[in-house]
């Protein structure tokens, strides 16, 4: 038991040593980043928790709280080699499940949105989000609701997500919207942002319309060049007899026309 309790511990630090640079020795990471301790505290909390102590086990997560800053409720399932780079401000919800291998910057909110009123009703409801294994979520991003961010999936930074993100895809915006399905891969991405250029959606559509403009005004210049041409045409046709009619009009004809004689 002990044993797999420290290469548990061992697997936490190594892989927050592969994705943070700044990391130089496991030593380090163990004494001076507060996702460690945020994360060992919680290992402690949720089985006080699931116990039948609750307000015990809020304790120990308000005290991970005030050491470092990171939000864990006791009731949210974690996954494996978790990382919470920087943690400032994050918060992860009571019925929140975290995969393998995610990584959460800081001001994150793994957040719920069911109404405040007959919270009763909403004991044991799950009303958090999933991140499934893989996830990475950049800063002050918002996962609000029970809904499924799909492995490998990216999030970028501030954004607002309010509805499932498909496997491997990138989700920006507020709300999010999902900018390269099946592309961004298995790469890390800090902050939830791949290293190629991101297509903006917007401007994607705006560029849609422009084309759709350009088109129809060639259209439209080709049909009255038609016009045109028909238009001259026609008259071409009819300029022989129009001195005639005029003829017929202001001649001899018009007394008789008029049933005079």
């Amino acid at each position: 038991m002990a044993m797999m309790f420290f290469k548990n511990i061992t697997a936490e630090l190594d892989a927050m040593m592969a994705r943070d640079p700044a990391a130089k020795s496991r030593l380090m990471v163990a004494l001076t980043y507060p996702c460690f301790h945020a994360i060992m505290l919680h290992r402690l909390a949720r089985p006080v928790y699931l116990a039948g102590f609750p307000t015990i086990a809020r304790m120990i997560s308000q005290l991970s709280r005030f050491l470092t800053g990171i939000e864990i409720h006791p009731g949210a399932r974690l996954g494996k080699r978790l990382f919470i780079d920087h943690g400032m401000g994050v918060v992860i919800g009571e019925t929140a499940v975290i995969g393998d291998d995610v990584t959460l910057y800081h001001d994150v909110t793994l957040g719920g949105i069911a109404p405040s009123i007959n919270s009763a009703a909403q004991v044991n409801v799950k009303r958090h989000p999933t991140l499934e294994d893989g996830v990475i979520v950049g800063a002050g991003a918002q996962i609000l609701g029970d809904i499924t961010v799909g492995k490998g999936a990216r999030v970028g930074g501030n954004a607002v997500v309010i509805k499932n993100v498909p496997e491997n895809s990138v989700a920006v915006g507020v709300p999010a919207r999902i900018v390269m399905p099946k592309e961004c891969g298995n790469e890390f991405a800090a902050y939830g942002i791949p290293t190629q250029d991101l297509p903006d959606p917007v401007a994607r559509a705006i560029e849609g319309l422009l084309d759709q403009i350009s088109r129809l005004q060639g259209r439209i210049t080709a049909l009255e060049s038609e016009l045109e041409t028909f238009a001259a045409g026609t008259s071409g046709a009819e300029a022989p007899e129009s001195p005639a009619i005029v003829k017929q009009d202001t001649g001899a004809d018009l007394p008789r026309r008029f049933g005079r004689s």
